[in-house]
C-alpha cells in the first residue's frame, strides 16, 4: 500500500512542470512519452514508474529523494486539527477526502489550513477586545500578526526540512575566507570582521547595553556584544552579524523563495536564518555530523567539543538532513513554565506539533521544570501509533541579580526506531511496552481515558452525569 502511494506523484509532476513554465505537450517531449499519458500521471490516474522518475531527475535535474519524497502527512495532519474543530461537527468530512485533498490539491489544502489559521487569529482578537471592553481597559490591543509571523517562519523552516543548504556552504566557505580557529572561533571571527568590514567588536558593560546582547553601531562602525553573555552566545551573535552584513543577498533571496505575506514574515526569517548560519558557523556541518555520531549524540559531550550551548547543540541537531549525510531525524520544542511553546522544528516525518493550542501534560518537557538541570528521558506513543523516545531539559537564561530569569524547558526526539543510536536510549526497552501515552493536545487527543485533561476533545461530545464524579470532569461514565 505505501509503495503504491508514494508512486502516485501527480501533483508533484504537475507543480515542476508549472514551476518550469512548460505545457504538458512540452514536457512530454522532453520526456518521450506522450502529452495524454503525461496527463494521465498528472491526475493521479497512472503510477509514476522507476524509469521515468530517474529520467525526470536527469532531465530536470531534480533531487529524487526530495521529489519522491511523501510530504502529504503533515498537510492531512493540519486538515485533522481543522476539521476536528466544533465548527464542523455537522459536516460528514472523512480521513479519506483529507488524503485525496492533500494528494490531488496540495495548495488548496494549505490555503484551507492558512485560512483556518486566520479564523482563529481573528477570533482570539475579537475575544481580547471584549474582554478589554468589559474590564473598561482603554489601552490599545496588542497588534495583529505577530503571532501569525512566527506561524509563517515557522511553516517555511518546515516546509525545508529545517536545513539549507545554500547557507551550509555559505559557513564552510567562511571558515577558508577568514581563517577562523576553532580554538578561539570569537577572537578570530573578530578579526575577520575588522580586517574585511573595518568593524571593531566590543564587548560592552550591562550598564551600557541593558537588556540589548548585540548591536550594530553603523556611525562608529561598532559591533557591540553584552559582557553578560556566556563564550557561547557572543560567538553565536558576532556570527549572526556576519550573516546579516556579509550575506544579506543570499538571506533575502531565501526568504523570497517563501513568498511570506507581511513583511514582518520577511524580516523574522531573515533573522532566524542568520541564526542558523551563526549555528553552522560554530557547528561545521561534516565535523559537527561526524562528531554526533562518534559520541552517540551525547549533548554534553558536543557543547564542550564545539563551546556551544545545550540549546544552540539541540537546535543544530535538527538541521542534520543533507542529502547522503544525514543524521538521526529529530524534533525540538522549547515552552515555557505557562506551557506556551516558544521554539519548533521538526524533521522527522509524520511527527506533529500543534499549531493551535497547548501540549500534553505527560510529555516529560513539562516534568522538566521539577528537576531543573537534570536530563529526562521518555518513551512516548503518539495516537496514531507511533513510539518516540524524547529527553528533556531546562534551560535558565538569567541577567544580573535584578534581571528576572528566563526558564525554558526544551525537548529533542527522535523515532523509537532510532533512538539505538542515542545514548540516552542504553538500557530502555525502545519496543514499546512501558511507553506512555502521550497526545497532540487535550483538544485533538481522542484518548477518553486519561485522567489529566483539560479540555474534552473537540470530535466527541461531553456527557455529564450529575450522579458520577471520575478522577476527571472529562472522562465519561463508563458504557459497557
Amino acid at each position: 500500500m505505501a509503495a503504491e502511494k508514494k508512486a502516485m506523484l501527480g501533483h508533484k509532476v504537475r507543480r515542476l512542470r508549472r514551476d518550469l513554465h512548460l505545457t504538458q505537450a512540452q514536457m512530454a517531449e522532453m520526456l518521450a512519452i506522450s502529452p495524454s499519458y503525461l496527463n494521465l500521471i498528472e491526475g493521479n490516474q497512472r503510477p509514476l514508474t522507476v524509469a521515468l522518475l530517474l529520467k525526470i531527475g536527469q532531465t530536470f535535474d531534480v533531487d529524487l529523494a526530495t521529489f519522491a519524497e511523501d510530504d502529504e502527512v503533515r498537510l492531512v495532519a493540519g486538515l485533522r486539527e481543522v476539521f476536528a474543530d466544533p465548527l464542523f461537527d455537522h459536516t460528514d468530512i472523512k480521513n479519506q477526502d483529507m488524503k485525496e485533498l492533500a494528494a490531488v490539491a496540495p495548495g488548496l489544502g494549505q490555503a484551507v489550513v492558512t485560512l483556518y489559521r486566520a479564523y482563529l487569529e481573528a477570533r482570539e482578537d475579537i475575544q481580547a477586545l471584549a474582554e478589554k471592553v468589559d474590564d473598561r481597559d482603554r489601552q490599545h490591543p496588542q497588534a495583529a500578526g505577530q503571532q501569525f509571523a512566527q506561524d509563517e517562519v515557522g511553516e517555511f523552516f518546515q516546509d525545508q526540512n529545517n536545513h539549507f543548504p545554500e547557507l551550509e556552504l555559505a559557513a564552510e566557505t567562511l571558515w577558508f575566507d577568514g581563517d577562523l580557529d576553532s580554538a578561539d572561533l570569537y577572537g578570530s571571527l573578530a578579526r575577520f570582521v575588522q580586517k574585511a568590514h573595518g568593524l571593531t567588536v566590543k564587548l560592552m558593560p550591562v550598564e551600557v547595553m541593558g537588556e540589548t546582547v548585540r548591536r550594530y553601531d553603523r556611525h562608529s562602525r561598532r559591533v557591540l556584544i553584552s559582557e553578560m553573555l556566556p563564550p557561547a552566545g557572543r560567538t553565536f551573535q558576532l556570527a549572526v552579524q556576519v550573516a546579516l552584513m556579509r550575506h544579506r543577498d543570499l538571506l533575502s533571496a531565501t526568504v523570497e523563495k517563501a513568498t511570506m505575506a507581511s513583511e514582518d514574515s520577511r524580516q523574522l526569517a531573515r533573522i532566524v536564518l542568520a541564526g542558523y548560519f551563526a549555528a553552522a558557523v560554530m557547528m561545521p556541518y561534516g565535523r559537527f555530523l561526524e562528531a554526533a555520531k562518534s559520541a552517540r549524540y551525547d549533548i554534553e559531550v558536543l557543547m564542550h567539543r564545539f563551546v556551544a550551548s545545550f540549546e544552540q547543540v539541540c537546535h543544530r541537531l535538527t538541521t542534520l538532513q543533507r542529502p547522503g549525510a544525514k543524521g538521526v531525524p529529530f524534533f525540538l520544542v522549547r515552552v515555557d513554565p505557562a506551557g506556551n511553546i516558544s521554539k519548533r522544528f521538526s524533521a522527522v516525518p509524520g511527527f506533529h506539533m500543534a499549531r493551535f493550542g497547548g501540549g500534553c501534560p505527560r510529555w516529560t518537557v513539562h516534568q522538566a521544570f521539577r528537576n531543573p538541570g537534570q536530563i529526562l528521558t521518555q518513551l512516548m506513543r503518539m495516537p496514531d501509533g507511533i513510539n518516540y523516545f524524547a529527553i528533556a531539559r531546562t534551560l535558565s537564561k538569567a541577567g544580573g541579580w535584578k534581571s528576572v530569569p528566563r526558564q525554558f524547558a526544551l525537548s529533542l526526539g527522535c523515532e523509537a526506531t532510532q533512538a539505538h543510536q542515542l545514548i540516552y536510549a542504553d538500557g530502555i526497552d525502545l519496543a514499546g511496552a512501558q511507553a506512555t501515552p502521550v497526545g497532540t493536545n487535550c483538544r485533538l487527543c481522542p484518548r477518553l481515558d486519561c485522567t489529566q485533561r483539560a479540555f474534552p476533545p473537540l470530535n466527541h461530545r461531553l456527557v455529564v452525569d450529575e450522579n458520577i464524579r471520575g478522577l476527571s470532569s472529562y472522562i465519561g461514565p463508563p458504557t459497557g
